[in-house]
């Protein structure tokens, strides 16, 4: 197996857990055969391939290793060190919704729709929710729990560049989902569970927690995207009253648990599909469809910096054909400048290739 060059790769696509990392493979265009050297020291394997002529590392926690903001950072700065010419970073993968149907208009988030870390006014992106002190008035964040570094700014242009065409955003990535949602995972397919198993359940006047009625979202609007501060945090969110509470706490759209450990080191984009409501009923059927509509969303964002220059093996394939066909013919100059005697007129080139056009 050949050795790849960590220099050639310019985005990193970090997603942490295994069903992350595989709806990120299957949104790649072409994986690339080989691996990265490694010697000791290096805790992390690397996955390459390329997104538009884009050189992609695909980067994911090893088998078992605990989840959350110090595991996030030990991979981000291990992702910096051996990739050093790195372009940006995109932190893709599952969080808990937190809609908000009381607020008008109402934020009414279902399963599946997908989440973007963007500041919005004085609010930060990403919010560290549980970087703060203990005071007698209770639980304080510190910088307001706002994370020191923003999102590259090339990464908010594409981002925005997508958000302007709200509410017709979902029709940019969704043709992406449709090619992986019948691929398999280890435990299944990325296939949508269906709108009749989307229960959201909230705090009712009387105080119990009960299901909302909601009504069902045509299929041609099925998902939507939500723009907006997004909680980061080590501790894992599983009740309907403290996640109301940090909701309005926060003024947070979602809740995860890598950016607050990421963003100083890569200032990554943070784009997450909602898998459950951070409450006491969460399970984890719909991760495999919440990660390939972040995946999705992903590989849309990166169509946004237009064509790279990444060769894919196809291309290396066709210059290979190429040059077998130059090498064969007369020096090059006296094929430039058709000194050849009868090059032209023959058309030992042009005419195979007007032959192949009529042909496809």
């Amino acid at each position: 197996m050949k050795e790849l060059d960590p220099a050639l790769y310019t985005i990193a696509w970090i997603a942490p857990l295994e069903i992350e990392a595989q709806a990120a493979r299957h949104m790649l265009d072409n994986l690339h055969d080989g691996r990265f050297p490694t010697s000791r020291g290096d805790d992390y394997i690397f996955s390459a391939g390329d997104i538009n002529g884009h050189n992609i590392v695909i980067a994911t926690l090893p088998a078992g290793q605990e989840y959350g903001t110090g595991s996030a950072a030990a991979l981000a700065s291990q992702i910096k060190k051996f990739f050093t010419n790195l372009w940006f970073g995109l932190l893709v993968g599952v969080a808990a919704g937190l809609p908000n149907l009381r607020k008008t208009p109402p934020i009414d988030i279902r399963l599946g729709d997908v989440l973007v870390g963007l500041p919005e006014g004085d609010s930060a992106g990403i919010v560290a929710y549980d970087l703060g002190k203990e005071t007698t008035e209770g639980f304080q964040l510190l910088r307001s729990g706002q994370v020191l570094a923003n999102t590259e700014t090339v990464v908010r242009s594409a981002i925005g560049s997508i958000k302007i065409r709200a509410p017709y955003d979902t029709d940019i990535f969704l043709p992406f989902y449709d090619g992986v949602k019948d691929k398999e995972h280890s435990s299944g397919t990325f296939a949508d569970p269906g709108q009749e198993r989307d229960v959201f359940y909230d705090i009712g006047d009387d105080g119990v927690d009960s299901p909302v009625q909601r009504l069902q979202r045509p299929t041609d609007r099925r998902t939507r995207v939500w723009y907006g501060s997004i909680g980061s945090g080590d501790h894992m969110i599983e009740s309907t009253h403290k996640r109301n509470e940090m909701r309005e706490r926060y003024g947070v759209i979602g809740l995860e648990m890598a950016a607050a450990g990421m963003m100083n080191r890569i200032p990554v984009g943070v784009i997450r599909g909602v898998c459950d409501y951070a409450d006491q009923h969460k399970n984890t059927e719909w991760q495999p469809y919440a990660a390939a509509m972040a995946a999705a969303y992903a590989k849309a964002v990166i169509h946004e910096f237009g064509r790279g220059k990444a060769a894919s093996s196809s291309d290396v394939a066709k210059q290979e054909i190429f040059s077998t066909i130059l090498s064969d013919g007369p020096p090059i100059t006296d094929r430039l400048l058709g000194r050849e005697a009868g090059i032209f007129e023959k058309g030992w080139f042009f005419a195979e290739y007007q032959g192949q056009t009529k042909h496809n």
